[in-house]
């Protein structure tokens, strides 16, 4: 099945470096073989948004499907640049996913499932994790999802 940046590489998807130094904000932290990993959203390379505005409103469920596709490329990244690489990835455990959200809009779920889907390609069972999928009214910079995510390593 070969390793997950394999696997990557053959879906076209290169994970650029982006180490970044904030005040306190950092992406990753590590506490023993647990990585804790800070909410991200649908960004490119540069950190532009891909994705702007609320599902149900300014976008349909299959931009929100590939807006949390993208956030899963940005969170790999984050935790590339920490560990080096996504080899020492033993398990995805646990994801938190905002969904900003039209008030009628009640498929939150669905639009997770982009990014649930690319873990599952990238590390196979290891990619499989549980899931909460929550709508909301607002995101920083109007951005569609922000993910976190939780990440046993070896």
């Amino acid at each position: 099945m070969g390793s997950p940046e394999q696997r990557l590489a053959d879906m076209g998807i290169t994970l650029k470096s982006r180490i970044s130094s904030g005040q306190g904000l950092v992406p990753v932290v590590q506490d023993g073989n647990i990585l804790y990993v800070s909410g991200h959203g649908p960004e490119d390379d540069n950190g532009d948004l891909l994705y702007v505005g609320r599902l149900g409103a300014e976008l349909t469920l299959e931009d929100g499907y590939a807006a949390a596709r993208a956030t899963g490329v940005q969170l790999l990244r984050s935790i590339k640049d920490y560990l080096g690489t996504l080899d020492s990835v033993d398990r995805i455990v646990k994801v938190l996913a905002f969904v900003n959200s039209d008030d009628d809009f009640h498929d939150q779920s669905l639009v997770v499932h982009g990014f649930s889907d690319l873990m599952v390609q990238v590390f196979g069972e290891r990619g499989q994790h549980a899931r909460s999928a929550i709508g909301t009214s607002n995101l920083p910079h109007n951005q569609p999802i922000e993910i976190e995510m939780i990440v046993r390593v070896r």
